[in-house]
């Protein structure tokens, strides 16, 4: 293979993009927590494809447990394509596109506008259609991000649900802790050449379930995503809990499971399906920062930063993106140009 491609480059980058979005979008973020405190949405829609859709689903585990708020993964072509009608006087409708330049998501945005929501945009770029669709923008500042799969993007839109969450709920502990989330990417991105090395062992696997509950959720959802998209895998996204409801039939001797186990209140729910997994003689592959819950894996991948709970994402993602660009590299694959894929995919 050539040198080093722009995905891991922009994975490097992750924690000067983070510290980018803390200083210059902070305040307006305060100011939009502001605003939704007095505007009391009755209920939340996300509009999102791809890496943006894993990141709502975040979203929503932050906005519900912070705010009491229930919160919709919407379905575009409700609209765009099936002429629905919703009644969104009352509620906040976001649009969450790296690029902005999603067809469906900009419809759909300003579509929930003409209905009577508020709505927000999350975004890499100021001047796209989804910014100028909605009320208020929210700027992910990661700067340029050149390969096709979405690293330092992805993982701001992460954080900045984080700080939105914080300022909403007026939780100062969560906005506090953020600060500390790009020191903690720099300790996850000090054992890439460990995580390299693992990677190989996994050359040849050509099918796998990635599992995890609650906030890791959208982690085991954006691993899946990208073992399919860089490396070629077909990777089944499963709640740990829905693992356990039928395909755990699956799962035969060998056969690679990856769990996502950082520390909080599912960890013990996290360590009883690793058991269970190892009872089958599971190929278990566990990220976490726990020791006992790693000693439960055929192979673990210790997160460096012990990152806990609502914050645990921003950084177990950059582990799952360093295992995912270095398996295409051992397989061959170029993550940069995915076979089929471009850096804006346009759907209605």
């Amino acid at each position: 293979m050539a040198g080093p491609r722009f995905m891991l480059k922009e994975i490097r980058e992750a924690p000067q993009a983070a510290a980018r979005l803390l200083e210059r979008e902070g305040g307006r973020i305060r100011t939009l927590g502001a605003r939704l405190r007095r505007y009391r949405p009755a209920g939340i829609l996300m509009a999102a494809r791809g890496s943006s859709d894993n990141a709502a689903l975040y979203g929503k585990y932050i906005l519900e447990t912070r705010l009491g708020v229930p919160v919709t993964l919407a379905a575009p072509s409700i609209i765009t394509l099936l002429g629905g009608r919703l009644r969104l006087r009352r509620h906040l409708a976001v649009g969450i596109s790296q690029s902005g330049q999603s067809t469906d998501i900009v419809a759909f945005l300003e579509a929930a506008r003409a209905r009577g929501a508020m709505t927000v945009a999350i975004t890499n770029r100021p001047r796209s259609a989804l910014a100028r669709a909605a009320h208020e923008v929210v700027l992910t500042h990661a700067g340029d991000e050149r390969s096709v799969a979405a690293t330092k993007t992805y993982l701001n839109q992460l954080i900045a649900f984080a700080l939105l969450g914080a300022e909403w709920a007026g939780d100062r502990r969560l906005s506090g802790d953020a600060a500390s989330i790009p020191d903690a990417q720099r300790a996850v991105l000090a054992h890439d050449g460990e995580v390299a090395g693992i990677a190989e062992r996994y050359r040849y696997m050509h099918e796998c379930i990635v599992a995890a509950r609650g906030f890791d959720f959208a982690t085991a959802k954006e691993l899946a995503l990208k073992l399919m998209e860089t490396c070629y895998v077909v990777a089944l996204p499963l709640s740990s809990a829905d693992l356990l409801h039928g395909p755990i039939a699956l799962v035969e001797p060998d056969f690679p499971v990856f769990l996502i186990a950082s520390p909080g209140p599912v960890l013990a729910h996290l360590a009883d399906v690793a058991s269970r997994l190892r009872a089958r003689r599971a190929e278990t592959v566990i990220f976490s920062s726990d020791a006992a819950v790693l000693r439960l894996a055929s192979v673990p991948i210790r997160v460096a930063a012990r990152a806990e709970g609502a914050l645990a994402p921003p950084i177990y993602g950059v582990a799952i993106q360093l295992l995912a660009y270095h398996l295409s590299q051992a397989k061959g694959i170029d993550p940069d140009h995915p076979r089929g894929l471009r850096k804006v995919t346009r759907t209605l």
